[in-house]
């Protein structure tokens, strides 16, 4: 404890270039000239606070923080709302050559080299937490399996989560907590009458489960999350501080007072 190099910044200065960089996606090197310090200088304090930020969860009510699935799982327990389940990519830079790991980044649906996290809402879209990032070879299901969302929904309170088609399956693992879209019975020769009735039904849990789609938007407005340039390893501390600086900002009103 004190050994190393003293602080060139006092924490307010570290603090503030943090959430420009989270934001608005400045470079290091941008960041030094404004604060007059060395590159390495920022890139310390960055290190260092960026993880204090994704430690702190995401806000639901002054008194009320999320930092775990089964925080989140009590929650919808206690309050009555539904969830919302959802996956999310972020693009990351191609792994070097040589890597035996290299493949397992590149995303099944966009082609594209990424990460993914997995992001929970409530009803209106509110970020209640994301997971730690996963290369976008995971599946959703396989994903949400891993970190016990499963066991946990299955054992705990009586909760009602929407997912889209990529996390079919888990409503019979979970009691029929899990709502997804419905199947289609009949591949071909259907009757007249079958697919008004299905896209009808699809459509209406499309419109209940829109709202995860509107809290994942409000994240990727961070640069830090619109195409991540840096070190893959800090994706999950980029992602979680990200999501707990967001979430304060929805939790307070903002409905107008129509002024008489």
């Amino acid at each position: 404890m004190g050994a190393g190099a003293k602080h060139r910044l006092v924490f307010v200065d570290r603090l503030l270039a943090t959430l420009v960089h989270l934001r608005h996606g400045v470079t290091h090197d941008v960041l030094a000239c404004w604060f007059g310090v060395d590159r390495s200088t920022i890139t310390r304090a960055v290190g260092e606070v960026r993880p204090l930020l994704a430690e702190r969860g995401c806000t639901v009510s002054p008194d009320v923080r999320l930092r775990s699935p089964a925080e989140v799982v009590d929650h919808l327990g206690s309050s009555g709302t539904t969830g919302i389940v959802d996956g999310t990519e972020i693009r990351v830079r191609r792994p070097a050559t040589g890597r035996k790991d290299r493949d397992t980044f590149i995303s099944g649906k966009n082609k594209q080299n990424a990460v993914k996290s997995m992001v929970v809402t409530d009803g209106e879209g509110r970020v209640l937490w994301c997971s730690p990032a996963r290369p976008a070879s995971c599946t959703d299901i396989t994903q949400a399996r891993q970190l016990g969302l499963v066991r946990l929904l299955a054992d705990g309170p009586a909760v009602e989560i929407l997912a889209d088609a990529g996390y079919q399956g888990l409503g019979a693992q979970t009691g029929g907590r899990v709502m997804t879209p419905p199947h289609r019975k009949f591949k071909k020769n259907a009757p007249h009458w079958y697919e008004e009735m299905y896209e009808r039904q699809r459509k209406a849990h499309s419109s209940r489960r829109i709202r995860v789609e509107h809290g994942i938007a409000h994240l990727k407005n961070w640069r830090a999350l619109a195409r991540h340039l840096g070190r893959r390893e800090q994706m999950s501390d980029t992602v979680q501080a990200t999501a707990g600086l967001l979430s304060p900002q929805q939790t307070v009103d903002l409905k107008p007072t129509r002024q008489t």
